[in-house]
């Protein structure tokens, strides 16, 4: 367990006193709960009345066998876990209590870590389990329209509350597809401005020498195809708040024009010569070290310091542990309904492969393409490991060792992470800290 669990309740059924006692010593010292019972009568009494998270009970027992016990567990209490013991091992046994539910099988004798080992393993599943159907049915709380319960995000969620009572300029960093823009909108929406208009610019998708009209308007005739007058971003957004997202892809001239906006509380608009008054929070989005950016000379130190008078960090999917459960359902949910079937379930091994076996260069906007394609994709009503892509699936890996080339190893490498990122490659550039040109010329002497 960690800090964070809650004191899970273990329930020992065995008629032998000995073992009762050192099974309930050595689990209350791992700071479980312990219960014991001599026997199924009483074990099924504690059962009713007591909330119990695993049973580890004996197999051959007077009366009632534990085999009984593990079939009245899995018939009628679905929110339990069964461990099964036994002096006398056989194969047939095993497979017996495996198959009617138990999810654990250990010989008699078996040593402590043994046994803890299987507690840990058991009850890990279990928690994930209840994860998972906590998000299906749609209980786990979504403030503002964010998913996650990971402490990360709480830190988030705590700074969104801080930033919406006051209307100080927010920096807001992350990785791309962490949800940059969810949090400005939950910025805004929390805010007394949510009433007004809330505006996104992605100042990486506009041209350069569209921008300032895009952001500031511009009047009739201030340049070629200026047919008429039309206003700006910001003038849109008066009264309300802006996001600049991408804005480490502005000019070192754009900067400068942001920076009188945000001194100033005025625009001039392309072809005037007269500034107008404007009301607008603004808030700003990269997935850039702007400060390294300052460093270099890529970035106006003093637009730098207007911009971050409060910053909000997002953490990368691979840092939220089961939040990337909590996404997955969420997802499946979403796209069950867009496609009109029914929501498949995912395997536990399915759940653990994607949470634990993958980065998420991507993070949560991969994530929520690989469960629309597992979707799309899915025949049957479970998703399983092999479904999902190759790059989530242990694999033996393929002349490993030293006798490969360097060029071999570099090849693979390539390939791994264009897998990685559907085939991106400018996404695959940045992750292997190359350009897209380099990326480009190794990628033809290999293919």
């Amino acid at each position: 367990m960690t800090s964070g669990d809650k004191r899970e309740s273990i329930l020992v059924v065995d008629d032998v006193p000995n073992t009762v006692e050192v099974l309930q010593r050595n689990l209350a010292l791992q700071g479980y709960t312990v219960f014991t019972a001599p026997g199924v009568a009483e074990a099924l009494r504690i059962i009713e009345t007591t909330p119990i998270d695993l049973v580890i009970t004996d197999l051959k027992m007077p009366k009632i066998s534990g085999i009984d016990l593990v079939r009245h567990i899995r018939e009628n209490l679905a929110d339990m876990e069964v461990i099964m013991i036994t002096g006398y091992p056989s194969i047939e046994g095993a497979v017996e209590a495996v198959k009617i539910g138990a999810e654990e099988y250990l010989p008699k004798p078996f040593t402590d870590e043994e046994l803890l080992s299987a507690v840990r393993r058991v009850l890990k599943k279990l928690r994930f389990r209840r994860l998972g159907e906590t998000a299906m049915m749609g209980t786990s709380a979504v403030p503002y329209g964010l998913i996650g319960e990971s402490q990360p995000m709480q830190k988030v969620f705590d700074a969104i509350r801080k930033a919406a009572t006051t209307t100080a300029t927010v920096l807001i960093s992350g990785e791309s597809g962490t949800g940059k823009e969810l949090v400005a909108r939950a910025i805004h929406y929390s805010s007394p401005r949510a009433s007004a208009s809330f505006v996104p610019v992605n100042c990486g998708g506009i041209p350069e020498t569209l921008l300032e009209s895009e952001l500031f308007g511009h009047t009739k005739g201030a340049f070629t195809g200026a047919m008429e007058s039309r206003a700006g971003f910001f003038q849109t957004a008066d009264g309300g708040s802006i996001l600049l997202d991408e804005i480490s892809e502005t000019s070192l001239t754009m900067q400068v024009k942001l920076l009188r906006v945000l001194q100033d509380k005025e625009v001039f608009m392309v072809g005037s010569g007269r500034g107008r008054r404007v009301d607008v929070r603004v808030l700003a989005a990269t997935n850039k070290n702007l400060s390294g950016a300052v460093k270099s000379g890529l970035f106006r130190q003093d637009l730098f310091f207007r911009l971050n008078v409060l910053s909000i960090e997002l953490p990368p999917l691979r840092e939220r542990g089961n939040d990337i459960i909590l996404l997955t359902h969420h997802f499946v949910k979403k796209y069950a309904g867009e496609l009109a079937r029914p929501a498949p379930t995912f395997s536990n091994d399915a759940l653990l492969a994607l949470r634990d076996s993958y980065a998420w260069p991507g993070n949560v906007r991969e994530l929520e393409n690989v469960v629309h394609r597992l979707l799309v994709m899915a025949e049957g009503s479970e998703i399983d490991v092999p479904d999902l892509p190759a790059v989530m699936r242990f694999s033996i890996p393929r002349g490993s060792g030293l006798h490969r080339t360097l060029a071999e190893v570099e090849a693979e490498h390539l390939h791994n992470v264009l897998a990685s990122v559907q085939g991106n490659r400018t996404q695959a550039a940045k992750i292997l800290g190359i350009d897209r040109k380099t990326l480009r010329e190794k990628m033809k002497k290999i293919e």
